[in-house]
């Protein structure tokens, strides 16, 4: 039991009481959070620390750790911010002292203690967030195999010396990486809320960019101007420049941007992004604002940094097999049987008129993949065309290890067939090239359900939704988010996020049978025999057998959670057998 400022914590029970004995409740991250700042000794923990202890193995964002620094204050009632505080440099600490005593000591003898000092007043969570690099997990490996693993990279290494006369030296030990400086959001919206949302855009766009692996994030420079005030300017050894500017206009923030190019001033890549100021809060607005812009700025970065192998021949059909490409993918994340077959053919035709297309390629296999996933294969079949896959996509990685589009394809072959701690480290690579990448947030998520860490996936989903980029695949992380409500057995909540993942992609049937058990367990009975009547017509002469989904490699969490919905969906109608 540990006691501080009022206040028990009694890590056994996992419980936090007031000083009257009422039990506060606590989300269980929430708990760890400040269980972690009661058994620090007073010290600061950063937030790449806490983010690290509390979210263990997975790939979230600063705002799920500033959620949770919210939801404590809340709960210790510490409006002020004087219990939990933000230190000079970064870092939160709990500001009070911590006594660990056994059960049933009065609380007359609870011991008090005056902030401590060496703080500063907090500004707003979205302002705190400092550049980070990505994180680095280890996936639950253990201390053998990271050591097994660091002396495989030290052979890599050494092999690499070896090889270096016969290789470029740019390939082995890497040139500098390109500087980008992101420049202050121009505010031209004519409204008194537009220079604080031009500035945390800003904010947000420079922590995101920070993030990315194969860039540098330059500050920019001040220069003087008549009349002894000073303005941003470019740095001066920037090769990148990101410029934007914030209008206000019928209701709506609009954000246009483009990388530009520093030495030739020529624009690389441009885009506009939208979002309702009225139907949303400033913070998801600036969310959504900096995520839409820094996802499509982002790629094609990626793009112009890791050509395709095929971009150097400059064929005239390369116009062509990019319109296949993103066709296809559009396929891929709002599937029907119709779209389905239609983009594999597309992407069939144009492998055939260029076998060596490595891009062409992984959006096949992609493609494939999915039909994997929704049972549009024969067993005979499916077994074939995951090895034609995984050998593909063991290639692309070979030729383009840093590319998105190829660490995406691979992340969703891992998690379709159902290599779900491998799917992990993939996507974490692909979040690091594009940190605002919703779908491989949504594949994390889908591969901590698995794993039986269901809270975990829920954030995940949850982020990837704050963010919404890219909108093709909202109806994927909507899906996750209904799922893993459902598998925690709170159905009311995931009620409206399945709702509108099946307004947006009505046509995968399994949605509509977790609608059936979320209705069913909440008492709406006959709204979820109409959910199973519409999935049946989707998915015809499903039962309890084959509404499973692939349970290989699932956690006994995960399948025993999975046992509970079927069972719903069954007392809903649906057949037995």
């Amino acid at each position: 039991m540990l006691r501080f400022a009022g206040f028990e914590l009694d890590q056994q029970r996992a419980e936090l009481c007031s000083a009257d004995g009422v039990a506060i409740k606590l989300r269980p991250k929430t708990f760890e959070m400040l269980r972690l700042f009661a058994t620090s000794g007073g010290r600061v923990l950063s937030k790449q620390e806490l983010m690290e202890a509390v979210w263990p193995n997975v790939h979230v964002g600063e705002d799920s750790l500033f959620q949770c620094i919210r939801e404590l204050r809340t709960a210790l009632g510490d409006e002020r911010r004087q219990l939990i505080k933000l230190a000079s440099g970064g870092g939160y600490l709990l500001a009070a002292e911590v006594v660990e005593v056994p059960d049933g000591t009065p609380q007359s003898e609870l011991p008090r203690l005056a902030p401590t000092g060496g703080v500063e007043p907090e500004p707003p969570a979205e302002m705190v967030a400092a550049p980070v690099r990505p994180q680095r997990a280890n996936f639950g490996l253990s201390r053998q195999a990271i050591v097994a693993v660091v002396a495989g990279l030290c052979a890599i290494v050494m092999g690499l010396a070896v090889a270096a006369p016969v290789l470029k030296p740019d390939l082995l030990f890497g040139r500098t990486p390109p500087r980008i400086v992101v420049m202050p959001i121009v505010d031209a919206s004519n409204d008194s809320r537009g220079a604080v949302m031009a500035a945390e855009v800003t904010g947000r766009l420079t922590d995101g960019f920070a993030k990315i692996q194969n860039i540098s994030v330059v500050a920019p420079r001040s220069a003087a101007v008549p009349g002894g005030e000073s303005v941003a300017a470019p740095a001066t050894s920037s090769d990148y420049e990101l410029r934007g500017e914030l209008q206000l206009a019928d209701q709506s923030w609009t954000l246009r941007a483009r990388i530009i190019k520093a030495a030739t001033g020529e624009v690389q890549s441009a885009v506009a992004v939208s979002v309702n100021a009225e139907a949303m809060d400033a913070q998801l607005a600036q969310t959504r604002l900096a995520a839409g812009v820094g996802h499509v700025l982002a790629r094609r970065l990626n793009e112009i940094l890791e050509p395709s192998a095929s971009s150097a021949r400059r064929t005239s059909s390369a116009g062509g097999d990019k319109v296949a490409v993103e066709q296809a993918l559009a396929s891929i994340n709002q599937t029907t049987r119709e779209r389905f077959g239609a983009a594999q053919t597309m992407l069939q035709k144009a492998l055939t008129d260029d076998p060596d297309n490595v891009d062409l390629a992984v959006a096949l296999a992609s493609l494939q993949m999915r039909g994997i996933q929704m049972v549009w294969f024969g067993p005979e079949e499916a077994v074939a065309v995951e090895a034609t896959a995984n050998a593909t996509l063991e290639r692309a990685l070979r030729l383009k290890p840093n590319s998105i589009p190829v660490l995406e394809a691979s992340c969703r072959f891992l998690s379709a067939t159902n290599h779900f701690v491998e799917s992990l480290v993939t996507c974490a690579k692909a979040l690091s090239f594009d940190p605002w990448n919703g779908s491989a947030l949504y594949l994390i998520g889908l591969g901590q359900v698995y794993l039986g860490r269901f809270d975990d996936a829920l954030a995940m989903f949850q982020q990837a939704d704050r963010y919404d980029t890219p909108p093709a695949s909202r109806w994927t992380w909507l899906l996750g988010a209904g799922m893993a409500y459902v598998l925690m057995g709170r159905d009311e909540d995931a009620l409206p996020w399945l709702q509108r993942s099946i307004a947006i992609t009505p046509g995968t049937g399994r949605s509509h049978f977790l609608l059936a058990a979320a209705y069913q367990r909440t008492g709406r009975f006959e709204e979820a025999r109409a959910a199973i009547a519409e999935g049946l017509k989707l998915r015809p002469g499903t039962t309890r057998l084959s509404v499973w989904p692939p349970m290989k490699n699932a956690s006994p969490i995960c399948i025993a959670a999975w046992e509970r919905v079927v069972q719903a969906e069954v007392d809903a109608g649906l057949p037995d057998q």
